[in-house]
């Protein structure tokens, strides 16, 4: 297995993240991620620095070994390691699988990389099940995120 070193994030990621809110009931997808490339060594590290520190620290990452270029079997994101997995399975096709040790699991749709912003937004609108607005880039929280 082998790890891939990362460079460091740039200053001010621009991360189209979409999160729902977090309420009393649990939720089958948590919200939406439109990454710019299906590079997850390149789009990975400003996904994990984006979410809230409520998730933990993110430990595994599944995806689609359909959809992603291939993977190391483990990443070095800040000063933390993240496990890398590959799923041949249909149901994770469009989605990232989060884990965090005593945190919990979070499952973020995938919107494609080249989806015109036309269509991402009501995709990822009602993934976070808010309405649909504007999508922009900027940090993450409770309402839209580009």
């Amino acid at each position: 297995m082998t790890t891939a070193l990362q460079p460091p994030l740039p200053v001010h990621p621009l991360l189209r993240l979409r999160l729902a809110p977090h309420g009393g009931l649990p939720r089958a997808i948590d919200g939406a991620w439109w990454p710019r490339s299906y590079d997850l060594l390149a789009e990975l590290p400003q996904l994990l620095a984006g979410l809230p520190r409520a998730w933990g620290h993110i430990s595994s990452v599944t995806v689609s070994g359909a959809a992603w270029s291939a993977l190391p079997g483990r990443i070095l994101v800040g000063d933390q390691v993240v496990r890398l997995h590959m799923s041949p399975t249909a149901s994770t096709r469009h989605s990232v699988i989060l884990l965090a040790p005593g945190w919990g699991r979070w499952d973020l749709l995938v919107v494609p990389p080249d989806t015109t912003s036309e269509a991402a937004e009501p995709l990822m609108a009602a993934a976070a099940g808010v309405t649909a607005g504007p999508t922009r880039d900027g940090p993450p929280c409770g309402s839209p995120v580009g």
